[in-house]
């Protein structure tokens, strides 16, 4: 969260409120989730931690003044570097595939019993994205976003397909360790 609210700093600075609105544009119905709280808590360490300053405060028609945050140069290079940073879902695939290993080495769960209740979990949260894509403006950053998570999504259930044949092949497992 804190990367992503200094990078929407970059270009100008704002206030938490207007912060929140442009998260919840971009995320669509991603971002229903997404509370106010959420954007504030992330301004404070921001600006604890020297990344951003609080540049003033407007006066608001309804509502309390509220607290204008800019980037500083910390903050900027921050951003720089987090952009450069390789993205990718390695870590959420490679944590599952421990926790596989870890059921089968430890005997307290079947990998087998994991893997379909993972592709349960995957179906219904692809049939959720895909509805929502279909209602949704597929040109709009919210649209993009919505498509990335479906063919995310169909991704995984392939390669669950994969970790089914492996883990079926290796039953009965934990027995001297070959297994994972």
């Amino acid at each position: 969260m804190q990367d992503v609210v200094l990078a929407l700093l970059v270009k100008r600075p704002s206030h938490g409120y207007d912060l929140r609105g442009r998260l919840l544009a971009a995320l669509g119905p991603l971002g229903e989730t997404l509370n106010a709280g959420q954007v504030y808590v992330a301004l404070t360490r921001l600006e604890k931690t020297g990344l951003v300053v609080r540049e003033r405060e407007d006066a608001s028609a309804r509502g309390p003044r509220r607290k204008v945050y800019a980037l500083t140069e910390a903050g900027r290079e921050r951003v720089a570097g987090w952009l450069a940073e390789p993205a990718g879902p390695l870590a959420e695939v490679a944590e599952f595939h421990l926790k596989l290993v870890a059921a089968a080495e430890s005997g307290m769960a079947e990998p087998l019993a994991l893997v379909e209740a993972r592709r349960r979990e995957l179906r219904r949260s692809l049939a959720e994205a895909q509805h929502a894509v279909l209602i949704h403006d597929t040109d709009s950053e919210a649209g993009l976003l919505l498509e990335g998570v479906a063919l995310r999504l169909q991704a995984d259930l392939r390669w669950l397909e994969a970790c089914e044949r492996t883990w079926s092949a290796r039953a009965p497992y934990g027995e001297g360790g070959e297994n994972g």
